[in-house]
C-alpha cells in the first residue's frame, strides 16, 4: 500500500494572488486539480493527505470538497521535511511506501506516477529531469535544486539553488521533487533533519544525502521536463499557459 501526500500549503505571493499557490487557475482550473484528476486514474486503495497551512486550509479543503482526502495542517512555514513530517499522523499503518507530490506541478501523467511507485524502493527513489540548457522556455528549472552524484554515478545529494555554487549552478540534472519512500525508512529518519543551510528550513531533499552515507541504493527515474515543470511564479504560470504538454 502507497500513502500519498500533497505538499499544498503555499501561499501565492509569488503568483500576485490572495489565492493559495495550488488553486492558481491554469487555463482556467486550479492547478492542484490536474494532480488530483491524475492520481484518481490510478484508482489506488488510499486517500491522498492534503498538506495545507492553517490560513488556507478553508479555501484549500472547498476547493477540493469533490474529491475523497484527508488534509494535515502544517502550522509553521518550516519546510517541505517539516511539511512531510506535519502528515505522519495522518499516514496508514498499513502503508509500506509513501509518495511525496506537489500541488503546484500540475502536468504530472497518471502513467508516470504509476510507473514511479511501483518500482522497488529500498530507501527513497526520486525523479530526475535531464536538461540540455537553461535556454528558452526552460530557463524556469534554473533555479530548481542539482542533483549531484559521485564519480561512479551514484546520487550522492542534492543541493538548493539557494545553498549551490556557480559550479554546481552548472549542473543540468535538476530535482522535481517528486519522491517514493520506504515508510518505514521516512519516519524512523525525518527527524534527523537540521535546518544548517541559508534558508533554515528542513528540507526534504536532505534525505537523499543521508541514505546515501547510510549506504543505501538510491533509484532515480527520469521524467520529460514539460511533465515534471511545477508553476511557481506569475512567469512560469505564463509559460505552462502557452505550452503544449499533452496532459
Amino acid at each position: 500500500m502507497t500513502d500519498i501526500i500533497i505538499l499544498a500549503a503555499g501561499k501565492g505571493t509569488r503568483m500576485n494572488s490572495d489565492l493559495p499557490k495550488v488553486l492558481t487557475p491554469l487555463n482556467n482550473k486550479p492547478m492542484i486539480h490536474y494532480l488530483l484528476d491524475s492520481i484518481k486514474k490510478l484508482e489506488l486503495k488510499t486517500i491522498p493527505i492534503i498538506v495545507a497551512s492553517p490560513e488556507n486550509y478553508d479555501q484549500i479543503k472547498e476547493s477540493l470538497k469533490d474529491y475523497d482526502l484527508r488534509f494535515a495542517i502544517q502550522d509553521r512555514q518550516l519546510g517541505t521535511g517539516h511539511a512531510v513530517l506535519s502528515a505522519k499522523d495522518e499516514t496508514s499503518l498499513q502503508a509500506d511506501k509513501t509518495l511525496v507530490l506537489y500541488g503546484d506541478h500540475p502536468f504530472i501523467k497518471t502513467e508516470s506516477i504509476d510507473k514511479f511507485i511501483n518500482m522497488e524502493v529500498d530507501t527513497l527513489n526520486l525523479l530526475s529531469v535531464n536538461l540540455d540548457n537553461f535556454s528558452d522556455w526552460k530557463k524556469v528549472f534554473y533555479h530548481w535544486g542539482r542533483l549531484i552524484r559521485n564519480g561512479e554515478g551514484n546520487l550522492e545529494k542534492i543541493v538548493e539553488f539557494k545553498d549551490a555554487s556557480d559550479e554546481v549552478k552548472e549542473v543540468t540534472e535538476v530535482n522535481p521533487a517528486i519522491f517514493n519512500f520506504n515508510s518505514k525508512w521516512l519516519w524512523d529518519n525525518i527527524s534527523n533533519l537540521d535546518n544548517q543551510n541559508k534558508q533554515e528550513e528542513y528540507y526534504l531533499t536532505d534525505l537523499v544525502n543521508l541514505a546515501f552515507k547510510q549506504g543505501s541504493n538510491i533509484n532515480t527515474a527520469t521524467i520529460e521536463p514539460q511533465e515534471a515543470m511545477g508553476v511557481n511564479s506569475v512567469k512560469d504560470l505564463e509559460v505552462a499557459k502557452n505550452i503544449n504538454f499533452n496532459n
